[in-house]
């Protein structure tokens, strides 16, 4: 049954985002609340999962909000232009060698088994890369996903020595 409305949740949030019917914060904060109470849970019971779910998220987008507003002002200032010329140069502005480096790039940054931190780095590093050549800025977040996503399968990966070390 959990299951269920779980899959329902989702449905119902993505259903209001995609008609705009909701803005995402708000479908983020009313959805989960009315699928709690229609599962059974009393008042009480959903203001301690809010709270336990903010506790657990909020050092992630606290550190989210401060790496966009850093690497933006970074990117801004210019900061990144030596990097970037050097990468074009290397790459001679070719397309694919820039996608393969991203690749090769995101499964380095992977090794810890850290997506977030995997995003940020490589579309924060090659974002301008991309923009500067005229790239599809789709194609970079996309390689990044494919990348991060074969790095979970191998045996030396972070996140298969945080299973095998986790203990139950």
């Amino acid at each position: 049954m959990l299951s269920l409305l779980g899959f329902l949740t989702i449905c119902v949030f993505l259903g209001l985002i995609l008609t705009k019917r909701l803005s995402v914060l708000l479908s983020l904060i009313l959805v989960p609340i009315v699928f709690a109470l229609i599962a059974g849970f009393g008042p009480k019971e959903v203001g301690e999962m809010l709270l336990g779910g903010i506790k657990q998220v909020a050092p992630t987008g606290i550190l989210l909000i401060f790496a966009v507003l850093y690497f933006s002002v970074m990117i801004d200032t210019g900061l990144f232009d030596p990097v970037i010329a050097f990468i074009i140069r290397f790459a001679k502005g070719d397309p694919l060698k820039i996608t393969l480096g991203t690749a090769i790039l995101t499964m380095l940054v992977h090794l810890d088994g850290d997506g977030t931190a995997t995003f940020m780095i490589t579309v924060t590093a090659l974002f301008p890369v991309y923009k500067k050549l005229g790239m599809n800025k789709l194609i970079l977040p996309c390689i990044v996903a494919l990348s991060a996503g074969v790095m979970h399968l191998v045996p030396w990966s972070g996140t298969v020595a945080r299973a095998l070390n986790h203990e139950h």
